[in-house]
């Protein structure tokens, strides 16, 4: 007998069940693809490599995966699309990509409500994100907009699909406590001409003057406050900082796939 699938006790023929390894123990990037380029794709790609040699024990060239991404594309007749790239394996490596509609970023500031935690094997960006989606939901119920997290020593790390960085009038600080290094941080660091990283005390949230929050979809999202057990630190809108990170992006261009 073969495996199989069922879906409320209805079998689903066309889904190959070798995919459920793709939730379950993997790797994946995200990535919002305009005019058929990616900001930082050089990064997806260190990042797809870098994580495969770790979680597999072999590489992933870049061009393997150059060539799937040119494949969704076609598929898709688009330049303008959401892709996933999760990498799992059986005896094989298998890339399964997702394509999806762009995603416009957001612009409404978030209200984070803030939990100690502290992800499994941060550095890496693996398919376990239960956590993630728990506190999250956590937060929206208690009427917040979102989850961010701190070390058991109270150091402030990263939120649930986001980085997070700091303002102290136009200078940027970014977390040194351990996080995910996401590409959208790293393509916004190399447009910074400068910028610093620290620990960041919850003590010291009502220090500075404005935080942001970065992912693949979110070039620099205001925090509009952050709620932890002692207290609520407001942030209104930041002129200084805002025109750094605006000058850092417009010194950078998307890359062609």
């Amino acid at each position: 007998m073969s495996d199989f699938l069922l879906l409320d006790g209805a079998l689903l023929p066309t889904i190959d069940p070798r995919l459920l390894r793709a939730t379950s123990y993997g790797h994946f990037t995200s990535m919002q693809v305009r005019d058929g380029r990616v900001d930082g794709l050089d990064l997806h790609f260190e990042r797809l490599d870098r994580s495969t040699r770790e979680v597999f024990g072999r590489p992933l060239p870049e061009g393997r995966v150059r060539a799937d991404l040119r494949a969704a594309l076609d598929q898709a007749g688009s330049g303008d699309l959401s892709i996933r790239v999760n990498v799992f394996a059986d005896d094989e490596l298998h890339l399964l990509t997702r394509v999806g509609p762009p995603v416009a970023p957001g612009t409404q500031p978030l209200r984070l409500l803030a939990y100690q935690h502290e992800r499994a094997v941060p550095h890496l960006k693996h398919t376990g994100t239960f956590d993630l989606t728990y506190y999250a939901r956590a937060a929206k119920q208690a009427g917040y907009d979102d989850a961010v997290f701190h070390t058991a020593t109270g150091e402030l790390s990263e939120a649930s699909i986001w980085n997070i960085c700091f303002a102290r009038g136009p200078h940027l600080v970014f977390p040194t406590a351990p996080t995910l290094p996401g590409i959208r941080q790293q393509v916004l660091q190399r447009g910074l001409e400068s910028f610093d990283t620290a620990p960041i005390p919850l003590a010291d949230l009502p220090t500075y003057d404005a935080a942001y929050l970065t992912n693949s979809i979110d070039p620099a999202l205001p925090v509009a406050s952050i709620t932890t057990a002692t207290g609520t630190t407001t942030y209104a809108p930041h002129h200084p900082s805002a025109t750094t990170i605006t000058k850092a992006y417009a010194s950078l261009s998307g890359q062609p796939i």
